[in-house]
């Protein structure tokens, strides 16, 4: 019924904690596909393991790629009416499946959303595509992460994640539910995100991480974003650039605040787009207050 994909590598330390997270699941029709992306530590042979007790773990073992090159590899062999990710330094509970595919399955959604531990809301919500991604946009309830999230395959078939770029999530997700016709939320925790410096978005919790690389490739995400929802929902082309523009102004309080020096042309480019479009930004009625505050202080 469900096919979940994790992705690892060299996470020897934690690989296990997130395998018997989901053998433990209630829901118990899934297969559970481990995608090694050429670890040089024991991440592969443990999953080989698991793979020996429970003959739902399939392991691929491939060469070093990128996220989303190796979520397209579990994504070419699932078999299941649904698709799940988890990351291999995360875990979920045991009703973490059960929840979401009654969640889809009770609203005819093509995306079931649950909460994490760090974002916990007893509210359940049945939105369109259009109202779920200006929900996602605010990041209030449920982040742009893949864990936490079911998919119907033929929604996720639609889409394969891109195989340069770093930070897939960005990339993929907002594509993924433009496409879904009802999306059902209830934010009830049933997954954990474990933070820590070796994650790949440690950034965003540690921002004296941040660098050139990483801003330009977020920068250029969310541009390509604003152009391709206001393509396809026009009337809420507003909300898209200030989603846009609000990054940005975060971007410039943070790199100001701690002295980043490694961001001095992204910087500069962000102070002109916001510099081109404060009165838009301004006037909009979206904007929040510290934003308006940001915007005194490093806006001319």
């Amino acid at each position: 019924m469900i096919s979940i994909i994790m992705l690892s590598y060299n996470r020897e330390k934690l690989v296990s904690r997130a395998i018997e997270s989901v053998l433990a699941q209630t829901f118990r029709d899934f297969e559970f596909i481990i995608v090694n992306n050429g670890s040089s530590d024991k991440s592969g042979a443990i999953a080989e393991e698991y793979s020996k007790k429970d003959n739902r773990v399939k392991v691929i073992h491939r060469e070093r790629g990128n996220i989303g090159s190796g979520r397209n590899a579990g994504l070419s062999v699932t078999k299941g009416e649904y698709v799940a990710f988890i990351d291999d330094d995360d875990w979920c509970e045991p009703g973490f499946l059960e929840f979401l595919h009654n969640l889809a399955k009770e609203n005819n959604a093509d995306v079931a959303i649950c909460g994490a531990a760090d974002k916990i809301y007893d509210e359940k919500r049945i939105m369109a595509a259009e109202e779920a991604l200006i929900e996602l946009m605010w990041r209030k309830r449920y982040n742009m992460a893949f864990p936490t999230k079911l998919f119907k395959k033929n929604l996720a078939d639609k889409i394969r994640f891109s195989e340069s770029d770093k930070y897939d999530d960005i990339f993929q997700m907002y594509r993924l539910l433009a496409f879904s016709k009802k999306v059902a939320y209830h934010g009830l925790p049933k997954y954990t995100f474990y933070r820590h410096e070796t994650n790949n978005s440690a950034w965003t919790t540690n921002h004296n991480l941040l660098n050139a690389e990483t801003l330009d490739e977020y920068l250029s995400a969310y541009r390509e974003r604003t152009a391709w929802l206001s393509g396809l929902f026009p009337n809420s082309a507003g909300a898209w650039r200030y989603f846009e523009w609000s990054f940005m102004i975060s971007m410039i309080e943070k790199i100001n605040r701690l002295g980043i020096t490694d961001c001095d042309k992204q910087l500069g480019a962000m102070v002109g787009v916001l510099r081109d479009n404060k009165d838009e930004f301004l006037g909009g009625g979206f904007i929040l207050e510290f934003e308006r505050e940001w915007m005194g202080l490093y806006i001319s």
